[in-house]
């Protein structure tokens, strides 16, 4: 029997190839999801670990692909260094000690992998599973919107100074370094306190630090946590994660392009996390409403949910809302695509709907597909304001029921209609059991 994540694997890496760029959704002329991800990570093995990483690295630090390291413990990247990591190294969380990376506040990481050859961190576990470690943190002195616009990173990390965890600043064009062609595996522990760790938390980054084709997968809590900051993400894949997908919060400023995110109903946690959730604090008593709230604009997104039978997992409870918003947050969604949820979107129940709030939350160019509903106020399903408004041709919104497959199609393409056939075949029998 198939296993439906290589199917979707080879759905994924062969579909761009066979025309050229998309309207909605992810895009490219080329196929930007080749070689570098991986959706079967857990059948993928890794030497044992020959190097040791613990405590604080406060000298600049080259981390080499012919050894595997492990991380042990909280590791802090501190007093202003640079650790840099060679394309095609393998870093191991320990399962045991929580293994996590932190760049402090003024340090920088440039894990700069390669398309054939990226940089990995996963699991030290032989039978790998979601939350076997912590997660990566990059810290960075942009602004927060909480008062003194400093603030610190909890989740159990052990730092020997506290300046290692803090972060937030006025430094808009702050850099952290880079992160491109990396993949995050497995992480996203759960602690007693704190609750999960997030596989990638980015707290106060600036806009010189580059963000760009990093895969998420099976995080047993959010994949991508933003935090404050004002930041450029582009070719960001979240697979299979428990938590949300992408999280921005605390008045983060931040353009997102071109990125994917794929939830499996099975997967996802007992509240059933979104794709993207978009607010401005978690404790309105500590939020300065004279900085800007936060601001997501996002293109060409493909947020899709694997559910053979949409109805069922509804009834069930397995499947939520896409994305949700809160109060005093904006998000700008264009030319994406949203399939299977229930509904699309939900605005939180304080939001009021007028021609301001509204203009805030811009829906144009979308393709709402096979969702349960399109865009309801949490608590009312009287939702005709909402259809009415974002309804209006002037939006160019399309609202559709059809097969994942299809929200990927261009219909110009004159070699549309056998790779349509092909693919229909993969998809009928992708949940079949393994």
């Amino acid at each position: 029997m198939k296993n439906f994540t290589l199917v979707l694997c080879i759905f994924l890496t062969t579909l761009p190839k066979v025309f050229a760029q998309q309207e909605k959704g992810i895009t490219g002329f080329n196929n930007w999801l080749n070689s570098w991800t991986e959706f079967q990570p857990s059948n993928v093995s890794y030497r044992e670990p020959n190097q040791i990483l613990s405590g604080n690295i406060s000298e600049d630090t080259k981390l080499l692909k012919k050894n595997t390291y492990l991380l042990l413990g909280s590791v802090f990247v501190t007093d202003s260094t640079t650790l840099t990591i060679e394309p095609g190294t393998v870093i191991l969380g320990d399962f045991k000690t929580n293994g996590s990376l932190i760049i402090s506040n003024g340090s920088k990481i440039v894990a700069e992998g390669s398309e054939t050859d990226p940089i990995i961190f996963t699991s030290n576990r032989s039978v790998k599973k979601q939350g076997d470690w912590g997660g990566i943190f990059l810290l960075g002195d942009a602004s927060i919107n909480q008062f003194g616009n400093v603030a610190a990173i909890e989740y159990g990390l052990k730092p020997t100074d506290y300046k290692n965890i803090a972060y937030g600043g006025g430094n808009q064009e702050s850099n952290s370094g880079i992160l491109r062609y990396v993949r995050i595996e497995f992480a996203g522990k759960r602690t007693v306190d704190y609750g999960y760790y997030n596989a990638l938390t980015l707290a106060g980054v600036g806009n010189q630090t580059v963000i760009e084709n990093v895969m998420v997968s099976n995080s047993n809590g959010n994949a991508f946590s933003i935090i404050g900051g004002d930041l450029k993400l582009t070719k960001l894949v979240s697979y299979k994660s428990s938590g949300t997908d992408y999280v921005f919060n605390n008045g983060t400023q931040c353009k997102i392009s071109n990125s994917l995110a794929i939830r499996d109903p099975f997967v996802s946690g007992a509240n059933r996390p979104k794709c993207l959730h978009v607010a401005s604090y978690d404790d309105e008593t500590k939020v300065n409403f004279s900085k800007p709230g936060t601001l997501v604009e996002g293109d060409n997104l493909s947020l899709i949910n694997i559910s053979n039978d949409l109805d069922s997992h509804v009834k069930m409870g397995l499947v939520k809302e896409g994305i949700y918003i809160e109060p005093n947050a904006s998000l700008s969604l264009n030319q994406s695509v949203i399939s299977g949820f229930n509904p699309a979107v939900i605005l939180d129940s304080k939001i009021k709907i007028n021609g301001e709030n509204l203009a805030n939350i811009q829906f144009r160019k979308m393709y709402f597909n096979n969702c349960n509903g399109n865009i309801f106020t949490k608590g009312n399903p009287n939702n005709d304001d909402l259809e009415d408004w974002y309804g209006n041709s002037s939006f160019f919104n399309v609202y559709s029921k059809g097969d994942d497959n299809e929200t990927f199609i261009d219909a110009k393409n004159p070699r549309l209609p056998d790779f349509r056939l092909k693919i229909n075949k993969i998809l009928a029998s992708k949940y079949e059991d393994d």
